[in-house]
């Protein structure tokens, strides 16, 4: 019985890594043909677009002012844009430093709404519900407050959304900003770089199908509200609010030049208690949407919706039942007849992981090295297993919140000088 269990899991992981496989390519092809594309320009024809920038804000002090600073420096008509900062139920410094932006940046659109424990605190959804309540743009633009995004990003996100009314949203790249800080973030900057660029990119070639990623992107304002803003109860809003934008008849384009850094976490357990609220907050969307598998309007997010589940159901099962199994047979309680050929798959699929995994970082300037190459293999040693275990902690601490009616709460990840 365990070899039947073990070989169902040999499949589904190779399955899974192979659909990621195929993801890699597209992106890389993605990438190719992107390469030849002209940059977007905006529209002469019409009147450029007024944004409303919004950034939610809670104890950010660390890093909000760069953050503002970078925001009020974009290439991008002055008079055309607000920046809105949610200072989020604060008890830090975080409203002294913006009252003196204010007076710094006296004459730009730059707003502060500073919320409190009655109507504040409540998570990024409810942050960017109030903002919008107050926003004066027909485009709305999100950053998170530890964002350093380039001079042209906003630009080129308007550009784009301008040139397709049926674009719902238009989102650009992260890079991570303090990627040699710690080994940590070696690995979360080689992450970015395959398996969410990249692999955002093989899912807009193969199915024209892209998830906003929480920042540095734009959206209608009336497509917003006609969805009727974001879901206080999703900790992961940015996927939830990706499929209502399809589910609404309309698209979301992937536009890698418009380019933001972000700061990524440098300790495990910080790391830990960020990738669990996505865990959480992912499938809390899989499982609410599950039903549109079989609606027609929700075709195009059919892929994602499976894609999720594989993961976070399937992928987690069966990296829990290999793991189960080695320790088995270390501990000589169960010897497998698929010894053998488990090891050679297993073989097989870190040659194909640290290949590919390696192709996609050769797209970025600086990043092909010898070191990049040797961290690659640490990640699918290491960095799969750190993730089993937050996977698997994100999946009981949602089902313990469903069984005891616990409201979900949203983790703060901490900044950094």
């Amino acid at each position: 019985m365990m070899d039947v269990l073990i070989f169902i899991s040999i499949i589904s992981i190779w399955g899974i890594l192979l659909v990621n496989l195929g993801l890699t390519l597209a992106g890389y092809l993605y990438y190719l043909k992107w390469q030849k594309t002209p940059r977007p320009q905006l529209s002469e024809k019409e009147e450029v677009p007024f944004v409303s920038i919004m950034v939610p804000a809670h104890n950010e002090g660390v890093v909000i002012v760069k953050t503002v600073q970078a925001l009020l420096e974009f290439d991008y008509p002055a008079d055309r844009y607000e920046v809105i900062v949610i200072n989020d139920n604060s008890s830090d410094n975080s409203a002294e430093l913006l009252a003196r932006l204010q007076k710094i940046y006296q004459g730009r659109n730059l707003v502060v709404i500073n919320t409190d424990q009655t109507n504040g605190g409540k998570g990024k959804s409810n942050a960017l519900n109030i903002a919008l309540k107050q926003a004066r743009g027909t485009l709305i633009s999100v950053y998170d407050a530890d964002n350093t995004p380039e001079k042209d990003a906003l630009r080129v996100l308007v550009a784009q959304i301008q040139q397709d009314p049926e674009l719902g949203a238009v989102i650009g790249k992260f890079r991570t900003r303090n990627k040699n800080a710690s080994l940590l973030t070696r690995f979360i900057n080689i992450e970015t770089l395959s398996f969410q660029w990249m692999a955002q990119a093989g899912r807009r070639r193969l199915f024209k199908l892209v998830t906003i990623p929480g920042t540095n992107y734009v959206i209608r304002r009336d497509l917003l509200e006609e969805i009727g803003g974001w879901d206080v109860k999703a900790l992961a809003e940015d996927t939830e609010i990706s499929f209502q934008i399809y589910r609404h008849g309309y698209r979301i384009e992937f536009q890698p030049l418009a380019v933001t850094w972000e700061q990524e976490p440098q300790t495990m357990d910080v790391w830990f208690h960020q990738r669990t609220r996505w865990v959480k907050g992912n499938i809390y969307v899989v499982l609410k949407n599950m039903k549109l598998l079989f609606d027609k309007k929700a075709r195009r997010i059919r892929f994602d919706l499976l894609y999720f589940a594989s993961i976070y159901f399937l992928l987690l099962t069966s990296l829990i039942l290999s793991d189960v199994a080695f320790i088995l047979s270390v501990a000589d309680v169960f010897h497998s007849q698929l010894a053998g050929f488990s090891g050679i798959v297993w073989g097989l699929a870190i040659v194909m992981f640290m290949v590919s995994t390696f192709a996609t970082i050769t797209t970025e300037k600086g990043e092909m090295t010898l070191q990049n190459f040797l961290l690659i293999f640490l990640m699918y040693v290491v960095y799969s297993q750190m993730w089993l275990a937050v996977a698997l902690n994100g999946m009981v601490g949602y089902i313990r919140e469903q069984i005891f009616h616990k409201e979900a709460k949203w983790y703060k990840t901490k900044r950094y000088q």
